[in-house]
């Protein structure tokens, strides 16, 4: 399935039927949410659901989540726009990858990773009554949009709620959000969020550093 065409084919349906809806998007970082901000918001209202409990250390999770809401705060958008905050569950995350500490990056424990914080969205758009749910993850150029769409069509079913498809990297999308990045100042972490991924990044880094010495 191209989930780009498919995002493409909801909106246009919407605007055809003269609607704005609401959307609860789950954002991982300012940075990806940029470009998915600037697409959506002429045809959506948008609700940012900050949920990460992979994201380590703490202070890294709350330096992140602050750079979210200032671009918020700063960005002009043609219709609504605010963020919802959540608890860290940090131990949550812990306990749903334990087993799979050693997996690579992209794997299994990613999946897993997704998930939670996509069925959280989910969750919490079917409680709050929200049109759509949807996620700014498949930006990214790491993430395995397929998955990440497999798995908001699998929730969309269980909660029933409609799931907004994406493949926001197409288009040029993570360049873009590179470039809105700079735009606005945004601080822009090296590592994916988990432990983990901050282990495999200093791992990569002093290899680098050896062989260049």
């Amino acid at each position: 399935m191209n989930y780009q065409k498919e995002m493409e084919k909801i909106i246009q349906e919407e605007q055809t039927n003269g609607n704005i809806p609401n959307i609860l998007l789950h954002s991982c970082c300012a940075p990806c949410s940029t470009h998915v901000i600037s697409t959506l918001s002429p045809y959506f209202n948008i609700t940012i659901l900050y949920y990460n409990p992979n994201i380590e250390p703490y202070e890294e999770y709350e330096k992140r989540k602050k750079e979210e809401i200032r671009f918020i705060k700063d960005y002009v958008s043609p219709n609504s726009l605010d963020i919802v905050d959540c608890d860290y569950d940090n131990d949550k995350y812990h306990d749903l990858v334990k087993g799979l500490e050693s997996c690579p990056e992209g794997g299994n424990r990613c999946f897993k990773c997704y998930e939670l914080r996509l069925e959280y969205t989910a969750s919490k758009a079917k409680e709050l009554k929200y049109d759509y749910f949807g996620t700014t993850l498949t930006v990214s150029p790491y993430k395995n949009s397929n998955k990440l769409n497999e798995i908001g069509d699998s929730l969309a079913k269980k909660y029933n709620i409609k799931y907004l498809y994406s493949d926001f990297k197409k288009n040029n999308g993570y360049k873009h959000s590179i470039e809105l990045s700079k735009e606005y100042n945004l601080y822009r972490q090296n590592y994916c969020g988990c432990i983990y991924s901050k282990i495999e990044h200093d791992k990569k880094v002093k290899n680098k550093y050896e062989k260049e010495t």
